[in-house]
């Protein structure tokens, strides 16, 4: 395979309209509503998948109907799935309300998303890959407290490793350092970078990390990416495109970065392909809708 993605998996309900809610059973029209793939590792896996990429996507989902959309969404678009089992725990969900604007709420149940271990990601995983990535590291905390430990596997098995963490719930961001030290490229938003670092300068928070010999590609919105690595930086802009729902955008722009390095691109063509497809998932509701292919980088 050419990539392993290991998360979180799960629908996402997305609510659009007239969202936000009054109660005393007071009754709401929406304007839409979607049912959609949802999950960090799973949108990444599947925007992998739909640039040619042979994926993986080790995760656990329960026996129930949220886990069949779930394994269907992903069977359809081509990603090779690896099961843990979750017993009676159900699917999470996650509900997305999404009124007119730029804004958005989410509303999660954790269900299966925490089950996964870090011995659940063994070494024949790993060397099946060319790369392992991991998504929503903070919605893992089992996962997390030893994903250092499976990272520095996966470089002594010669496994490239990258990591999203999202944002951390909890506001500790615990094992970050020890998780970094073997991590080849981190991929934070903005918030994310100033978060883990505790500088206020995306700059200096970006040299901080790459001090230590880790890339640092930092999606920055609608203006696009910018990356930072041992002896070099660069930017890339966002394409304009029409926006109906932002839901993925940054695992969508995870996959195409993944897609350009494993291609053999360097880091500046690799992120313009990051950010060209974080802007047009934006196109249609839910987060894999409107991936890219990889006709449309090119």
């Amino acid at each position: 395979m050419d990539v392993l993605v290991v998360g979180d998996a799960n629908p996402d309900l997305v609510l659009r309209g007239d969202v936000r809610p009054r109660f005393g059973q007071a009754e709401q029209l929406l304007t839409g509503a979607d049912l959609v793939l949802g999950g960090s590792a799973a949108i990444t896996a599947a925007g992998c998948a739909r640039l040619g990429l042979d994926t993986l996507l080790l995760t656990a989902l329960g026996d129930d109907v949220f886990g069949v959309i779930t394994r269907q969404r992903l069977e359809e678009r081509g990603v090779t799935l690896l099961l843990q089992p979750s017993g009676d725990v159900p699917t999470g969900l996650s509900v997305i309300l999404t009124p007119p604007g730029d804004d958005r709420a989410i509303l999660t149940l954790p269900g299966t998303i925490p089950a996964l271990r870090p011995e659940d990601v063994t070494d024949a995983h790993l060397s099946a890959a060319r790369h392992v990535h991991v998504a929503s590291l903070y919605l893992q905390p089992r996962l997390a407290a030893g994903l250092a430990g499976v990272f520095a596997r996966a470089r002594a098995l010669g496994v490239g490793t990258s990591l999203d963490t999202n944002w951390d719930p909890t506001e500790k961001w615990e094992s970050i350092t020890d998780i970094l030290a073997y991590t080849d490229v981190f991929l934070p938003n903005a918030n994310e970078l100033r978060a883990v670092t505790g500088s206020t300068d995306v700059d200096r928070a970006a040299a901080s990390l790459v001090a230590t010999g880790t890339t640092v590609v930092m999606k920055n919105g609608a203006a696009g990416a910018r990356a930072w690595w041992p002896g070099g930086e660069c930017s890339a802009p966002g394409r304009p495109v029409d926006v109906v729902d932002t839901t993925g955008a940054g695992d969508s722009f995870n996959a195409g970065f993944l897609a350009g390095r494993l291609a053999g691109l360097p880091i500046p063509e690799a992120i313009g392909w990051a950010a060209t497809a974080g802007s047009l998932s934006t196109r249609a509701s839910g987060g894999t809708a409107a991936q890219a292919t990889r006709a449309e980088l090119a």
